[in-house]
């Protein structure tokens, strides 16, 4: 089942404009974006944020499961939809942990 739009964007609505969230769709999903770092994914309209140990202290006990069947283990946000302030907060712990997204490199011209 894909996610719907407009939760997407209820949750990107909720997290503070420092932030600058971004998403995109991927195979019917999205990935979320901040400073250019993948921090999550909405799959089946459910919040999910990779894990930081940073993320896991601030959250205390998170429940984990995966996003898709195959998929390691993240955090799944459920109660916190609401609090924009409790979730920025999550968003900026897990991108300051994240490493640097590695340099795309260039295709070759085709000639």
């Amino acid at each position: 089942m894909a996610s719907d739009l407009g939760f997407v964007e209820f949750v990107v609505d909720q997290i503070a404009p420092d932030c600058a969230v971004t998403h995109r769709r991927m195979f019917g999903e999205f990935g979320l974006y901040s400073s250019g770092k993948m921090f999550g994914v909405i799959c089946d309209d459910r919040l999910f944020i990779k894990p930081t140990e940073g993320g896991r202290a601030f959250i205390g006990a998170p429940v984990e499961a995966p996003p898709y069947p195959g998929a390691r283990n993240s955090f799944l946000i459920e109660d916190q939809l609401e609090d924009g302030a409790w979730l920025s907060e999550l968003v900026r712990i897990t991108t300051r942990e994240l490493p640097e997204p590695k340099p795309r490199k260039r295709s070759a011209k085709k000639r």
